[in-house]
């Protein structure tokens, strides 16, 4: 229902040629991200979510040093002040992590941004912007699920499963997927996809749109 094996292999291979040529800081963050996978941009936002203590989506320098440091980027400390004053136009000495994550997902054309949140919307039946089991249990049927017919696995387990695709860092995962992660998610996904038709058909495809 998601991204599929060859998309995500073909998305990471890619990643990895860009990330040998690139000199931008952007650019390198942008490519050691998508080298982990689909969820890699959604894993960095979790990251700095750990240091927003009172929710406000807004980091210091060096919150985001730290939330830089604990994701694992390569990147020199001039190169990661480089990116936080890309975010900081106004100089007001923090940045909207969100709006970071929002510049670090590679570009995609209206069309596909729209496809994506079709899929959102049908998969987010309680309508409260987030997809969470209770959603997935309105619109996803595991009675044809090869491991639920033959009790290896119980409903629950194979609608967990299905979220922790999207969440696949265990150290940040919430059972709770929000509309910016599953754009970040399907970003990543585009990334490896050249055409727009191709993209709306594999979105229609996988979701029943």
């Amino acid at each position: 229902m998601a991204a599929t094996a060859r998309h995500e292999k073909d998305m990471q291979e890619k990643a990895k040629r860009a990330l040998m040529t690139a000199t931008d800081p952007l650019d390198k963050l942008r490519q050691q991200c998508l080298a982990r996978g689909a969820t890699g941009i959604s894993s960095l936002g979790r990251t700095f979510r750990l240091f927003d203590d009172d929710g406000s989506k807004r980091l210091d320098i060096n919150e985001f040093r730290k939330g830089m440091h604990d994701y694992g980027v390569q990147l020199k400390p001039t190169e990661v002040e480089e990116l936080f004053n890309l975010v900081d136009s106004d100089n007001s000495g923090s940045i909207n992590y969100e709006e970071f994550l929002m510049v670090v997902r590679p570009p995609m054309s209206k069309a596909r941004v729209d496809i994506i949140k079709r899929a959102f919307s049908k998969l987010d039946k309680t309508g409260d912007h987030v997809i969470t089991m209770s959603d997935l249990k309105g619109v996803y049927s595991v009675k044809q699920h090869p491991k639920y017919q033959n009790g290896e696995m119980t409903e629950e387990q194979i609608l967990t499963e299905f979220l922790n695709v999207f969440e696949k860092d265990e150290k940040t995962r919430d059972g709770i997927v929000t509309g910016e992660e599953f754009m970040n998610y399907y970003a990543g996904v585009s990334s490896s996809i050249d055409t727009d038709c191709y993209f709306d058909l594999m979105m229609r495809n996988s979701w029943k749109l």
